[in-house]
């Protein structure tokens, strides 16, 4: 595609070009496939596929051969690495909306927020909508705590050393003692609740073939219509049999 733009950087624009090449089908590209796309030489692109490469945007693999690097993952390409987990995930909470007639989300963790990458919309009244590509602090909801249960007691050191906890209400843990305590419950319980400005949400883990939690659902809605126990019940176990149906299909053997 051509450079149109007089305000354009020709090497930001072929650095950015590249990295989009990779997807499910192209997942190991070559510098010849990079020219070839770009319509260039591939000494002109020389200096862009090395940068990349110390900064782990790419990884080489073997002579002139890349693959993505893990940066790509851990520097807010997390979003564009998730559509298959959105696809698989889907059909399942839409199915949980319409049988219960509230909100459901999909959240994934990138550092230490929640970022919202899917929705079901409940179209009603009294409903709870977060709209996707929204970041929350992970320890002050429900599915962002889920995805915390992912870590021990040394990854959340490592992870909050100089992030304060201080300031987000009553019902946040305010210190890291106490998230690790209330992490270690999240993780032995199995799922979440948690309520905030008069609504609650109760999440639960996506988990893959590696036993690796790598994304949260959750269902959620105001107060004034899970006013009872058994109701909160029934809604938690429809979301802990919807989330063990997405976990089946990602090939997890966990529960």
């Amino acid at each position: 595609m051509p450079i149109e733009s007089d305000y354009t950087v020709p090497a930001l624009y072929r650095g950015l070009k590249i990295l989009e090449l990779f997807d499910g089908e192209n997942r190991v590209l070559t510098t010849n496939d990079f020219a070839s796309h770009l319509s260039c030489s591939n000494a002109a692109i020389y200096r862009i596929v090395i940068t990349l490469t110390e900064m782990n945007y790419l990884r080489k693999i073997a002579r002139n051969t890349y693959e993505l690097g893990p940066q790509v993952i851990s520097r807010g390409f997390s979003y564009l690495a998730s559509r298959d987990l959105v696809d698989i995930v889907k059909p399942h909470i839409t199915e949980l909306r319409d049988s219960t007639s509230m909100s459901c989300h999909l959240s994934i963790r990138e550092g230490t927020d929640s970022i919202y990458i899917y929705r079901a919309f409940a179209a009603q009244r009294l409903t709870v909508n977060i709209p996707i590509g929204t970041r929350l602090p992970c320890h002050i909801t429900a599915m962002g705590r889920i995805l915390l249960t992912q870590l021990d007691d040394s990854g959340l050191e490592s992870l909050y050393r100089n992030i304060s906890l201080d300031g987000y209400g009553t019902s946040a843990p305010r210190s890291l003692p106490e998230l690790k305590m209330t992490i270690r419950e999240d993780a032995q319980r199995g799922w979440v609740e948690h309520r905030s400005d008069y609504a609650t949400a109760i999440a639960a883990g996506i988990i893959d073939h590696t036993g690796t939690i790598i994304g949260a659902i959750n269902i959620s809605g105001p107060d004034a219509i899970l006013t009872t126990e058994a109701r909160r019940s029934d809604i938690r176990n429809a979301l802990l049999d919807t989330a063990q149906r997405i976990n089946a299909e990602l090939g997890s053997v966990h529960d």
